[in-house]
């Protein structure tokens, strides 16, 4: 039986296998679950996204870096060097393909 937590409203923030302190006992089908896991594949989904995009910064800011010769590639440690390595081929892969349109650009 699944164990729920919820906040001023009524609505539930969390939700346990275990019987924590704070947390009721709840329905395995209850509607409310439902809606607190679509809730939660929402902002997973969010957070996943911008964590892509943030990935794409970051590659766009270590390139620049390495252009503008403020840091050397191999200084960077092996791992790194074979993940922009890797990165590198695939943009301009796609980039030769016309994939992702304009966003193949470095800032």
């Amino acid at each position: 039986m699944p164990y729920v937590r919820r906040d001023s409203t009524g609505q539930i923030v969390a939700l346990s296998i275990e019987a924590l302190e704070g947390f009721e006992a709840l329905r395995s089908d209850s509607p409310e679950i439902a809606d607190f896991e679509l809730r939660l594949g929402a902002v997973r989904s969010q957070l996943h996204e911008s964590d892509l995009e943030v990935i794409r910064v970051l590659d766009d800011i270590v390139n620049l870096l390495i252009e503008k010769n403020l840091i050397r590639f191999t200084d960077l440690p092996p791992a790194a060097q074979r993940k922009l390595s890797e990165r590198r081929g695939l943009r301009e892969h796609s980039a030769h393909l016309q994939l992702l349109g304009d966003e193949t650009r470095v800032i």
